[in-house]
């Protein structure tokens, strides 16, 4: 019998909700606007409405495997309680999961929004041909998940995976978290929109003085224009952030030995910019990088000869961009019910059914 899941990609700016056959397929998508600002109990009575809303749409379509959240910061997957999240102001220590429970009268999934964009990677995007990946989502921070035999690992309490602050210069500028020089302090769109800020207050990067003096919604987005065409200091902000993320993949290839890593997010659409400086850091840095790495990677560092015991049938490691967009995370969340054990008759209520 066919089967069909719910997604939720809960975001600080929009909401969105979709209805997901087990093969893949979307049926239905709703966007809307997440009004944090009115208060979480009305966000959640919004999402709400429009779960039950795709589940009488689809009821006979086949039948529901469940419903899963993706939601962005800590939380302690055991209890369901959002610890904390900087894009979700007045949720800290919130029961998430237990409040939608009740609302909807059926078992809910919950997880991490960076986890959920891994998991749908995974399942239908760039990484559909491995059993086990890592992914950074590059967006207003640095996210990131690990997925391991097909599902995701959690760590002790479900907060693992927190890659965006791996410290990859400890002099480097301070974190939220406490720290300094994290991942996210330098590759995220936040970071790259800040050194573009620091490169105009020297003096030495008139192109993009004069960017901002123009472009009232200044952004990464117009650096990685700029970088494109040729502008030095915007060349240079990727450059720092290609190193930054070279200093982090290598880490994490000598720690896992994992087949792939994926990078996603917006701030991956400027993959020319920051790509060579990446790889470049990447082979330096790992080891184990440079005897898994691609022949073609390695026949470009050995300046064209392939060393004699690495062999054309040997297992690689693959640095990819996503392949899904801002889609990989509501797939995901939709994929996790199906995942888990499915929801019993008994477990949902006449709201659902």
């Amino acid at each position: 019998m066919t089967t069909f899941a719910i997604g939720v990609d809960l975001g600080g700016t929009n909401l969105r909700i979709a209805a997901v056959d087990s093969n893949g397929k979307t049926l239905e998508k709703i966007t809307t606007s997440t009004e944090v600002t009115r208060g979480r109990n009305y966000v959640i009575d919004e999402m709400c409405a429009a779960i039950q809303q795709l589940i009488t749409r689809f009821r006979d379509a086949g039948e529901l495997s469940g419903i899963g959240i993706g939601v962005p910061g800590i939380i302690e997957m055991q209890t369901g309680m959002l610890h904390e999240s900087p894009n979700l102001p007045g949720w800290h220590n919130y029961p998430v999961r237990d409040e939608i429970e009740r609302r909807l009268g059926t078992t809910v999934v919950l997880e991490n929004d960076a986890n959920a964009a891994a998991l749908g990677e995974k399942w239908l995007g760039a990484g559909a041909s491995v059993d086990d990946m890592c992914m950074l989502t590059l967006g207003t921070g640095v996210g990131g998940g690990v997925v391991l035999n097909g599902k995701v690992w959690h760590g002790m309490t479900g907060m693992a995976g927190e890659l965006g602050h791996i410290c990859v210069d400890p002099q480097g500028p301070p974190c939220n978290c406490g720290s300094r020089g994290c991942l996210e302090q330098i590759a995220s769109a936040t970071a790259v929109k800040r050194m573009a800020v620091e490169a105009v207050a020297t003096g030495k990067a008139p192109e993009l003085a004069r960017a901002m003096t123009e472009d009232p919604e200044f952004s990464s987005k117009v650096v990685h224009q700029m970088a494109i065409q040729g502008d030095e200091p915007a060349r240079e902000i990727f450059r720092r952030v290609g190193s930054a993320l070279g200093i982090a993949i290598a880490g994490l290839v000598n720690i896992f030995n994992l087949p792939m890593y994926v990078i996603g997010g917006g701030v991956s659409s400027s993959w020319d910019a920051f790509a060579p400086s990446m790889m470049e850091t990447l082979r330096r840095n790992s080891f184990v990088y440079r005897a898994t790495a691609p022949i073609e990677s390695v026949r470009g560092v050995q300046g064209g000869s392939v060393p004699d015991d690495i062999l054309p049938s040997r297992r690689t490691t693959i640095i990819t961009r996503a392949l899904l967009g801002s889609d990989a995370g509501l797939i995901g969340a939709a994929r996790l019910p199906m995942l888990a054990r499915p929801v019993r008759k008994t477990e949902t209520s006449s709201k659902i059914a």
